[in-house]
């Protein structure tokens, strides 16, 4: 934090404002972590007084309200576990977030539907900015897939624990027979990168196709062919938008989404790290799952990646998502500490 408060009052510090900007928000986040760790300590040496209160003066009540308060520290300090486990280069950043439904039909356009809703919870709940980007409804229910951007502290390092299919079971909605059926929706998670605007991108490279808004978004957006999609031909890419009231805007929101796609991708492949950023691309199917959502005949989330389930469906899909992510990212973080121990040692 010295050094770079020393670096920001250098002469010249503003003449490259990238670097700067950078220089800046990184100051920001480390002490915004220092505050959190002191606070934390304060909090922890105040608890210690009031349970020491407690046990003197044989007091119940005081005795439950410092419960109360180290079941929170431990929840904080948990959260700030978390904080420390993400240190790749785009973790601190803003992410895209694609949804697309699976195998299922109706039934799973309507799960890519809930699993869109309850980002937007999630996005809620953490203060970030959710930005719905594009929406492709389902046939008779739901969505066939959406894109929507997230910002906030660490959202691409949180989100990118999300990507993988996502598998539902309850009874069909849409089944006059009442039958139970499963469903399958993808999610896929990239980051949104600053130094994207930089990109090149070869305009025969690219083509551009303009359509009308099929979403919400006023009467505007609604009657005008504004919504973009930009299908880069060298890689298969395509990127979409329709929320912006203009065709120039969804035009220049997709370009910078698909930019920090291929931005992305370039540093993955000159890093050999592709499964770290956009991991492996797998069918839409049964025995794909990350996690399995479980309506009926009994009610539970289960991640099969880390074991972590619970039987509060309603308050998951509700956006009550931090215990998976962070089960996630402890388990990648003994997996890479444990490679080192099994290269070293072939008999472990």
């Amino acid at each position: 934090i010295a050094a770079l408060k020393a670096t920001s009052a250098e002469p010249g510090f503003w003449d490259d404002p990238g670097r700067a900007q950078r220089a800046m928000g990184e100051l920001s986040r480390l002490s915004e972590d220092v505050g959190a760790f002191s606070r934390l300590e304060s909090r922890t040496a105040d608890t210690r007084v009031l349970w020491e209160l407690a046990s003197t003066e044989d007091d119940e009540a005081t005795a439950r309200e410092a419960a109360g308060e180290l079941d929170e520290l431990d929840s904080d300090i948990a959260s700030l576990e978390v904080v420390a486990l993400l240190s790749g280069e785009f973790d601190a950043g803003p992410a895209i977030i694609e949804v697309h439904a699976g195998e299922g039909g109706t039934d799973s356009q309507d799960w890519a539907d809930m699993l869109l809703r309850m980002y937007l919870r999630w996005g809620e709940r953490k203060r970030f900015k959710a930005t719905l980007r594009e929406m492709t409804p389902g046939e008779e229910a739901g969505i066939k897939s959406a894109t929507l951007t997230v910002e906030g502290r660490n959202a691409y390092g949180l989100l990118s624990q999300e990507r993988g299919v996502h598998r539902l079971v309850r009874i069909s909605p849409y089944d006059s027979a009442k039958r139970r059926h499963t469903s399958f929706a993808s999610v896929d998670v990239t980051p949104e990168v600053a130094e994207a605007e930089a990109v090149e991108v070869a305009p025969d490279d690219l083509r551009i196709d303009t359509y009308r808004s099929s979403g919400a978004g006023g009467q505007h957006v609604n009657v005008t062919d504004s919504a973009v999609r930009i299908t880069h031909l060298p890689t298969g890419i395509v990127v979409s938008c329709q929320n912006e009231r203009s065709q120039m805007q969804n035009r220049a929101v997709a370009m910078r989404i698909l930019k920090s796609r291929l931005l992305a991708r370039a540093r993955v492949e000159q890093e050999a790290e592709l499964r770290a950023l956009s991991g492996d691309k797998m069918e839409i199917g049964f025995g794909s799952q990350i996690r399995s959502y479980v309506l009926h005949p009994y009610q539970m989330v289960k991640d099969h990646r880390n074991q972590v389930e619970t039987g509060n469906v309603q308050a998951v899909l509700d956006g009550d998502i931090d215990r998976f992510i962070q089960a996630e990212l402890k388990r990648k973080a003994q997996l890479s500490h444990a490679a080192p121990m099994m290269q070293g040692n072939p008999g472990f």
